[in-house]
């Protein structure tokens, strides 16, 4: 049994990203990146206020956005946090990041390999023995990092189709090791390295090598590494507990009969590593800031969070590869862009900067349908009107 946001943030997730069109994606060099000064606009408050006020497209509950770095700041809210008792959202609001997570995930691996406790190139199969088959021995840790690890699909778990489908499944509950089982039947889907394709299942593995080396679950290393030093007091890796503490935004899905149903809590079980942590966008932007920054990793593995598969290794649609270890590149109106979304059933999300940190933004939305494709619309507006020089 499964949480059914799994399924959908690995795959409908990603796709809502890519061939939705939501960023038009190009493979440029960290270097290039860096380096690059494209214009930016002045922020527009009325306008950026507009954007996540309109809660129709997509149809959402409520929306917050934060903007920071060197061009300017802008906070704003729109919604309720709980639609019952009309709580409006505040900053200290948690939220569940989703494929967020991978951030957290990627840093604290990269920490471990600059200790030298983990090499890139371990063949995951040593560092786990007896998880995947003999056939997948070129897997190595730097593959699932940058999502071109080639594992099969997942076989076996359900596939929500409905708000209903997702309420049947929402306690279902696995171990890591169930959960990778579910990816291991047949062949892999290409060679390790060859091609990219966006994958939970390869965090999922992060996380239980993290496990493996540090001697702890994931969360506490996480804890250790990140979240304390940075003073995130708002964030937490919740493990097992299906339910978020202290002040939330609660998440709802439209029933078929028109009626909005909490989400909030559920099963998080099969997205143990790769979407799970809850945080708020305060604590969010932080680590964008700290990991642009420098303060969490030394330049040689900073600089491979800014680097992308060589030009020959693409989607599995013929696009470039767009994933580096640990985050996505994205270039709106010329503007190159570097971070993550995520998502899981009654939460949205985007986190993504300019390398230099000119501009920076964290949104966090909530969208009560369970699936139509129009999920990323409020991505899209603020992208671009943060990126978008406009002539009088």
């Amino acid at each position: 049994m499964t949480s059914p946001c799994v399924t959908r943030r690995g795959v409908v997730g990603a796709a809502l990203l890519g061939t939705a069109g939501l960023f038009a994606t190009a493979a440029l060099p960290a270097s290039r990146a860096y380096a690059s000064a494209e214009p930016l606009p002045a922020l527009d408050p009325t306008r950026l206020q507009a954007a996540i006020d309109d809660l129709r497209h997509p149809a959402a509950t409520a929306a917050q956005l934060r903007v920071g770095g060197t061009a300017g700041h802008w906070y704003g809210t729109s919604g309720t946090a709980d639609v019952r008792t009309e709580r409006p959202v505040t900053s200290h609001d948690r939220v569940r990041i989703g494929s967020i997570t991978k951030v957290f995930v990627a840093t604290v691996m990269l920490q471990l390999v600059a200790e030298g406790r983990i090499s890139l190139s371990a063949p995951v199969r040593r560092v786990l023995p007896g998880l995947l088959p003999a056939g997948f021995g070129g897997v190595t840790v730097a593959h699932l990092l940058n999502h071109t690890s080639g594992l099969p699909d997942h076989v076996g778990i359900p596939e929500p189709e409905t708000a209903e489908d997702v309420f049947r499944h929402r306690f279902d509950h696995w171990t890591p090791q169930e959960w990778v089982a579910t990816a291991t039947h047949g062949p892999l889907k290409f060679t390790p390295g060859t091609k990219q394709e966006y994958r939970g299942i390869n965090y999922v593995l992060a996380a239980l090598i993290i496990d493996e080396v540090t001697g702890r679950p994931y969360g506490e290393a996480v804890e250790a590494r990140v979240l304390r030093p940075l003073g995130l007091d708002h964030t937490t890796v919740p493990d097992d507990d299906p339910r978020i503490h202290g002040p939330y935004v609660h998440g709802y899905l439209t029933m078929a009969d028109g009626r909005l149903r909490d989400v909030s809590t559920y099963d998080q079980s099969s997205a143990r590593g790769e979407g799970d942590i809850i945080s708020t966008t305060t604590d969010v932007d932080r680590v964008l800031v700290a990991l642009f920054s420098g303060e969490l990793l030394p330049p040689e593995m900073l600089r491979l969070m800014f680097t992308l598969p060589p030009d020959d290794v693409r989607m599995l649609d013929g696009s470039p590869a767009r994933y580096s270890t640990g985050l996505q590149q994205a270039t709106v109106n010329g503007v190159t862009l570097w971070g993550k979304t995520g998502e899981t059933y009654g939460y949205k999300n985007a986190a993504f900067s300019t390398r230099d940190q000119r501009r920076r933004f964290v949104l966090a939305y909530h969208p009560t349908t369970a699936r139509n494709g129009e999920e990323s619309q409020m991505v899209a507006r603020v992208a671009d009107l943060l990126t978008r020089t406009r002539t009088p």
